[in-house]
């Protein structure tokens, strides 16, 4: 079983007991959330699909962590105009549990 869910712009194919990082949300290490905004989902062959969303659907998992990802390099060149500029990026995460799909 697995259900494809939205969170933080982002969509992710879950599934239970299943470790992912999301976009970063305010909640406390440890506690239960509730996502529901399921667009897909499915157990074995029967399918069903949201318009956009999956009625009744939930995922429920558990917060595991808060952290920051790897860091990106920007680097932006013009080339022949002495232009240079280099700049860095980490994103903020949360790594969550999936713990059932219903």
């Amino acid at each position: 079983m697995y259900a494809v869910i939205k969170t933080g712009g982002k969509q992710y194919r879950v599934a239970p007991g299943e470790k992912i990082k999301i976009e970063q949300i305010p909640a406390d290490v440890g506690a239960q959330i509730v996502l529901d905004q399921v667009l897909m989902v499915a157990d074995g062959d029967a399918v069903k699909l949201g318009n956009p969303l999956v009625s009744g659907a939930k995922v429920s998992a558990t917060v595991l962590a808060h952290g920051r990802g790897t860091k990106l390099k920007i680097f932006k060149l013009r080339r022949r105009k002495h232009y240079q500029k280099t700049q860095g990026h980490r994103q903020n995460y949360t790594e969550i549990r999936v713990d059932s799909i219903a």
